[in-house]
């Protein structure tokens, strides 16, 4: 799940009040809500018109999801040009040309829908107008064409499983009375025992706790409580009340009528609910852990939702999605990415997968089985805003590691990340499909240890600090100069802090540098797209030393090889196209990677 926890302790379950509403939301009056009639999330801006010229970059281009380069901007850490120290969506607009510098096809935007930020933005209070922290519906549209002009596709987050708990669905439901038609959009039960003291059921929050919050009813008293698979700021909708796609039907012809070239959608293994919410299995439960087993998630009600997505996804040729699926069967996975649900299915196995040619194998065969039997298309990732970052997983260093201010302590450690994370790249864009890349990941960031104090990850709170979440890898991005900000903000107080020693993984201090990580990354894109030797939907698997893995592409033909080993190895017959690092003596070096042709 592409989020975070927020407030609260686990385990908390006293009554909560009706929250002040948001101040964006309509009111709904006491004779609207007994009349039935539609309670809406309205907005000041909703019924801006969309500009008259705005459509999808290339409607006659239904296909170029099946091989694009997709870079995830997470807004508040990408560039900030008010000097709030937190990055906006002008400061997006003010980077596409380095974006089309380096040749990615689309943008993935991390959540910029208007919300409290209760969870950074995947609570969402009005899910059709941007949060004043990142802008405007007029930036919005901005950053659209301007993207188009650069032939850069824009896709963005798209929530569904679950509102923030200021949606004006949601204060009405606290307002309005048990079996009401407010309630009937959320997934309110009275609860167990004599008095209705105990949850409905025994499901956790992912985010640590039980699942569920008690509310106080109009008369004061202990009522219903409300199911949140997340935080208790995210109430789940209620999938099976035709309202509720309504909604979000009405939410996607919003922005597509904008221009967007389609949605990355979050927990799309979510949505359906099991009937009866029967107990779950507590063996094994831990924080931001799913499982197929798991009844929160992947009921078969869910596949319904996708194809009744899909078909208003069709009415806007050129528009794709990608769905967030924590599925480890891959029959199961595969039902996603049938050709009426899902285009893309986000698979997080190579992320996963630690830097061995064994390791790194199975996971290459595993997501290309997971589509192949319905022809669909895999995908391909190292990191993202819920991932620790790919420089600091193939380092070797430890999580117990005393926390410093400086990235990785043992700077050994942090040069082999960097050189296996650019291996990895090449082996990553050598595979059929589409990459998914994070930003920070083109310049070799390393996660960093940040200091307790700055930590805002409610994962941190709700663990008891025993969990240090994910705010290691969303720190802003160093665009340039010898100190912090780096250039991403005029702000030397940025959301999280920078740590000073990242001066040698600035933009302007790789841009010409033709050895660096952005380099590597620049060439490589542009390989990946020019040369005919990456045609063909699946790979071959050659002979390889010990700790070395080979494969070809099934039509081009382009080699990718790989070496793990601590020593120097025979590269595969042909004609070397690039490596990860310069070769020694004729030979594939240890950590690196090699392209031949």
């Amino acid at each position: 799940m592409a989020t975070e926890a927020s407030g609260g302790e686990p385990g908390a379950t006293e009554p909560v009040e009706p929250a002040a509403a948001d101040p964006t939301a309509a009111a709904v009056s006491a004779d609207e809500a007994d009349t039935g009639a539609e309670v809406e999330a309205a907005s000041v801006s909703a019924d801006i018109p969309a500009p008259a010229d705005a459509g999808q970059l290339d409607p006659d281009d239904d296909e170029w999801w099946r091989s694009a380069i997709f870079y995830q901007i997470y807004p508040r850490s990408f560039s900030d040009l008010d000097g709030d120290g937190v990055g906006e969506l002008a400061g997006v607009i003010d980077k596409l040309g380095y974006l089309e510098l380096l040749g990615v096809d689309a943008l993935w935007l991390s959540p910029i829908m208007r919300s409290p930020m209760a969870d950074h933005g995947y609570d969402v209070s009005d899910p059709r107008d941007i949060d004043p922290l990142f802008g405007d519906l007029a930036t919005f549209d901005t950053l659209i064409a301007e993207a188009h002009e650069r032939e850069i596709r824009v896709t963005m987050d798209l929530v569904p499983n679950h509102t923030s708990d200021q949606h004006a669905w949601f204060q009405a439901a606290l307002a309005a009375e048990p079996g009401s038609r407010e309630r009937a959009r959320y997934i309110f039960r009275d609860g167990r025992g004599a008095d209705g003291a105990e949850p409905p059921n025994n499901w956790t929050s992912i985010f640590g706790g039980p699942a569920w919050t008690r509310v106080t009813e109009a008369d004061g008293q202990p009522g219903q409580w409300y199911l949140h698979i997340f935080a208790a700021e995210q109430p789940d909708l209620d999938w099976e009340n035709p309202e509720v796609f309504d909604d979000l039907a009405r939410t996607l012809r919003f922005w597509l009528d904008r221009g967007v070239d389609g949605f990355r959608i979050d927990v799309a293994h979510g949505m359906a609910k099991p009937e009866g919410l029967p107990d779950m299995n507590l063996e094994g439960v831990g924080l931001l852990v799913n499982r197929d087993d798991d009844p929160r998630f992947n009921n078969p009600a869910v596949h319904e939702i996708h194809r009744r997505i899909r078909k208003v996804l069709d009415e806007y040729p050129g528009a794709a999605n990608v769905g967030e699926i924590w599925v480890e069967d891959n029959t199961r996975f595969a039902e996603y990415v049938r050709a009426d649900e899902l285009h893309l299915g986000f698979n997080f196995r190579l992320a996963k997968a630690a830097f061995e040619p064994e390791a790194i194998r199975a996971a290459i065969e595993n997501s290309l089985d997971a589509v192949i039997s319905v022809h669909g298309t895999p995908t391909w990732t190292l990191s993202n805003h819920d991932v620790e970052r790919e420089v600091t997983r193939y380092s070797g260093a430890v999580s117990s590691v005393e926390p410093t201010f400086s990235g990785i302590a043992d700077d050994d450690s942090l040069e082999i990340g960097i050189l296996r994370a650019r291996a990895m790249l090449l082996v990553e864009l050598a595979l059929p499909g589409a990459v998914f890349l994070y930003n920070g990941a083109e310049l070799g960031l390393p996660n960093v240890d940040l200091p307790d104090e700055a930590l805002q990850d409610p994962v941190w709170e709700r663990s008891g600090h025993t969990e240090r979440g994910r705010d290691g890898c969303r720190v802003p991005i160093p665009w340039e100069g010898f100190e912090p900000p780096f250039g991403f903000s005029t702000n030397p107080d940025t959301w999280l802090p920078i740590p000073p020693s990242w001066t040698r993984f600035t933009v302007e201090a790789q841009l010409e540098d033709i050895d660096s990580t952005l380099s590597l990354y620049r060439q490589a894109i542009e390989f990946r797209y020019e040369r005919d030797e990456f045609a063909g939907d699946t790979v071959e698997w050659y002979g390889a030393p010990d700790g070395c893995l080979a494969f070809r592409r099934s039509e081009g033909h382009l080699i990718c090889a790989l070496n793990t080993s601590d020593v120097s190895v025979a590269l595969p017959p042909g004609e070397v196209l690039l490596t990860s690092y310069p070769l020694i003596d004729g030979q594939l070096a240890p950590n690196s990677a090699a392209w031949l042709v």
